[in-house]
């Protein structure tokens, strides 16, 4: 079997693909697998990185922001949506895949187009509440469109064939155990917060937290870990400003949590963005969380994700333009402080979970070839 598999431009388009590609190779090891992405994007990276093999077309997504710059790049990628869908006739046509499945993002749209003119089954899988605006455009031409939540239906055409899979969520974060992790991490008894805005960081959770631990300093009734990101250089010497770090070992600041999966685990509330692939994370462990979605992505799917969680009682969410350190700090004791709300967060999260959601999407991606 032979199928390629397309996403990227960001890391919620490229996971996704790079997990079903994984279990893929665990159902059928004989399987051949070809990921076409954009170049000189992420996925140049992260797709070698995990062992497979990689070709790209020359496309970049469109500015929404109108500046003269902007413009310029835009007329560029005028031009260069023809010429990708040429790079990707070939590329699927020297490849002869069986099946071919988009995740999402600018880079999929000539690769579905053109595997669909070529006659190969096609299938896209949209990990947001709020599906993208390529996923839509693709959806009345593959042979289903997977949805991590049934509030995604709403946004496509009757005559789509939609069917709900939930997110694939990486097996270390599945198989990790809670004792185990907080031993691994030496925690003691009292409950852990975990907060981070990604791994390049974000600039208002990073300000609210440092506001935050001022205040949970002065009873250390919580541990902290949180992950500021790379892009922040001043973050610790603005966090030293406000608390005396040699004097709360119960906190620790990092620039990038590479055990995500131990101090999700260990954690007791997380305070994060909405991104879909993190959801389905939190809901696969039964976490209550803080959401506080991006306004900066593209058509403010992450305040979509956030809202299903919160409508289902799964979540708190505070808006970006709303939040500050005092309000997050009341957010927190709030869940923290009262245990039948914590417990009903997290058991409501669970339930949204979908366990089952790698052996759907396979069902799924072989279903189109029958």
């Amino acid at each position: 079997m032979k199928i390629i598999f397309t996403g990227g431009g960001s890391a919620g388009h490229i996971n996704p693909a790079l997990a079903m590609a994984g279990y893929l190779k665990h159902k059928l090891p004989e399987a051949k697998i070809l990921y076409i992405g954009a170049k000189g994007a992420m996925e140049e990276k992260l797709v070698p990185a995990a062992g497979y093999d990689i070709k790209t077309i020359t496309i970049a997504g469109f500015q929404r922001k109108l500046t003269p710059k902007n413009i310029a790049r835009n007329v560029k990628n005028i031009a260069n949506l023809f010429t990708s869908s040429s790079e990707a006739k070939k590329i699927i046509k020297s490849f002869a895949p069986d099946v071919c499945v988009g995740t999402g993002g600018f880079v999929s749209g000539p690769v579905i187009r053109e595997a669909v003119k070529l006659g190969v089954p096609c299938v896209i899988h949209d990990s947001n509440a709020y599906p993208g605006v390529t996923t839509k455009m693709l959806s009345k031409s593959v042979k289903a469109v997977m949805i991590p939540v049934p509030e995604a239906a709403k946004y496509f055409d009757a005559s789509v064939k939609c069917v709900v899979t939930g997110n694939p969520v990486r097996y270390d974060v599945i198989v990790a155990d809670r004792s185990l992790s907080r031993e691994a991490l030496g925690l003691d008894a009292r409950p852990l917060v975990l907060s981070f805005g990604g791994s390049l960081g974000a600039a208002a959770i990073n300000s609210a937290v440092i506001d935050m631990l001022a205040e949970s300093v002065k009873t250390k009734e919580y541990q902290h870990i949180h992950g500021y990101g790379t892009h922040d250089d001043n973050f610790l010497e603005r966090a030293e400003s406000k608390i005396n770090l040699s004097e709360n070992p119960q906190i620790e600041l990092l620039p990038y949590i590479n055990n995500m999966s131990e101090v999700l685990t260990a954690a007791d509330v997380i305070i994060c963005r909405s991104g879909a692939i993190t959801l389905s994370e939190i809901e696969a462990k039964g976490k209550a969380a803080i959401l506080i979605p991006s306004p900066n992505v593209a058509e403010n799917h992450q305040y979509h994700n956030a809202m299903v969680l919160k409508n289902n009682n799964a979540a708190e969410v505070i808006v970006e333009s709303e939040l500050n350190g005092n309000l997050l700090w009341e957010t927190v004791r709030e869940v923290l402080d009262d245990p039948e709300k914590l417990k009903s967060l997290g058991n409501n999260a669970k339930k949204m979970s979908v366990p089952d959601a790698d052996e759907r999407i396979f069902n799924i991606i072989m279903s189109a070839m029958e």
